[in-house]
């Protein structure tokens, strides 16, 4: 094996990416894929398969390999280690019930958030494992070990004993971000009997070692991992725009938000990583590069020959149900359709819906931790499209930052496998990434017509979280 390299993976929703870096520098040598099922409920062992065939011919030319993975899945095994159900991803939102169950269970949404830093919505683990309880009875009692997804990969390379991180755990609505371990009662409540939980592993440490002396770091959760290969700076606040949307930033305070806008999580550092999410993200622009049977870069096209505002068109686009705002029965709205909209007003208008869903993320962030906002980073596949480099700076009032465009969840692993490695006190420093910074002249009434349509349809007074009036 060469000494001198890492591999960094990243297991999403939709593939498993791997890339094999020089641990001294941070450039990547070589990078493979392989796709995912489609669906927001797999059988888990398909990620198994992806890792076998995106590692392929680099695995055996790393030292060290870390997994970054997608935060919040439900996988449940039973004595053999053999799952007893689909893993249910964490954008899969048939749980929402549950959550508030458990919500209540914990004594509301404030001690909720005071035990493990965030108010459970439906994408936490605990809620999925209460739905397997009350829905799939027989599999919740074969049910003995849980894992995240990054965790099942992760054994998988070893074979040995399951381990995980604390930024991933926080995730899960049974772990403290306050005694920084596991609250393994609160998963024992949520699936009705004594289950197994993984080791928690800090980044520094090194998990395992194979038989053939490959080193395994802890692996994180998706965002950690981009936080890491960003490596974020106080006020930095990163915006991703990929299945999901995410505004998140470094802390080295504990979050505990009762009203559930922004989810108190840990970082892979040892600090905490405080976001907020949207289930809708490039899924907006997907839609509407369908409906107008078009590619996204020629949506971006559209939409930049449109004014700001989009000739009156406004979209609120919860189109599959809402995490930041919780709402996950709810619908997207459009208001200002004429006979006079043109294909031009229909692309602007999904790309300021997304911009301003995300501006709105950013806000709560800002007013529930007191980050004073510095840059703002955007990435993730979308944030490539000339239009949101043209309108995003317009919608959010702000500059805003481009990185390269690059697998970040993956070259987070790589960087915490590097760590590992070296086992040194803070992680290695790699040159940071090429970007580019775009400004605007602000666009205030985009951002007021898509609160004034938000706000009126938004049933806050019969919204599915208590906390969110």
């Amino acid at each position: 094996m060469a000494s001198d390299f890492v591999l960094g993976i990243d297991s999403s929703t939709q593939s498993t990416k791997a890339l094999l870096v020089d641990a001294a520098t941070g450039e990547v040598v070589a990078q493979q894929s392989a796709a995912h099922p489609d669906g927001t409920s797999v059988d888990p062992r398909a990620w198994l398969e992806a890792f076998d065939q995106a590692t392929a011919g680099l695995l055996d030319r790393a030292s060290a390999v870390a997994v970054g993975g997608q935060q919040h899945g439900m996988v449940a095994l039973d004595d053999a280690d053999a799952p007893v159900h689909d893993a249910i991803l964490w954008n899969d939102t048939r749980s929402s019930a549950e959550a508030l169950d458990l919500i209540d269970e914990m004594g509301g949404p404030d001690a909720c958030a005071e035990t493990i830093g965030s108010v459970l919505v439906a994408s936490f683990t605990s809620t999925k494992l209460r739905w397997l309880r009350d829905h799939e009875p027989d599999a919740a009692a074969r049910t003995r070990r849980v894992l995240l997804p990054h965790d099942y990969v992760s054994r998988h390379i070893t074979g040995g004993e399951p381990f995980t991180d604390r930024g991933d755990a926080s995730g899960t609505g049974y772990f403290s971000t306050a005694k920084d371990d596991w609250l393994p009662e609160l998963a024992d409540a949520a699936i009705g009997h004594a289950v197994e939980l993984p080791r928690i592993v800090a980044s520094s440490e090194v998990a395992a070692t194979t038989t053939n002396g490959l080193v395994v770091g802890a692996g994180t959760g998706d965002n950690m991992a981009a936080a890491l290969a960003l490596d974020l700076g106080p006020g930095d606040i990163v915006v991703s725009i990929g299945t999901s949307g995410v505004a998140s930033a470094i802390s080295t305070s504990r979050i505990a938000d009762g009203t559930g806008s922004v989810t108190g999580f840990a970082d892979a550092t040892g600090r905490f990583l405080p976001m907020t999410t949207t289930i809708n993200a490039a899924r907006i622009l997907d839609l509407q590069a369908r409906l107008l049977g078009v590619d996204h870069d020629e949506l971006g096209r559209l939409a930049l020959a449109a004014p700001p505002g989009a000739n009156g068109l406004t979209i609120v686009p919860y189109y599959d149900g809402e995490r930041t705002p919780n709402l996950p029965d709810a619908t997207g709205t459009w208001s200002g359709l004429t006979s006079s909209t043109t294909r031009e007003d229909l692309a602007r208008a999904a790309f300021e819906a997304l911009l301003c869903s995300l501006a709105d993320g950013v806000d709560h962030l800002v007013a529930k931790t007191g980050i004073t906002p510095g840059r703002i980073l955007m990435v993730g596949g979308a944030a490539g499209n000339a239009a949101v480099h043209a309108i995003a700076p317009a919608v959010f009032g702000s500059p805003v930052t481009v990185p390269a465009p690059g697998e970040y969840v993956a070259l987070g692993a790589a960087r915490q496998a590097a760590w590992a490695l070296a086992g040194t006190a803070e992680p290695p420093t790699w040159a940071s990434a090429n970007a580019e910074t775009y400004d605007a002249e602000p666009t205030p009434p985009v951002r007021e017509a898509y609160a004034r349509l938000r706000d009126r349809t938004i049933p806050w007074s019969t919204s599915t979280n208590p906390s969110q009036k």
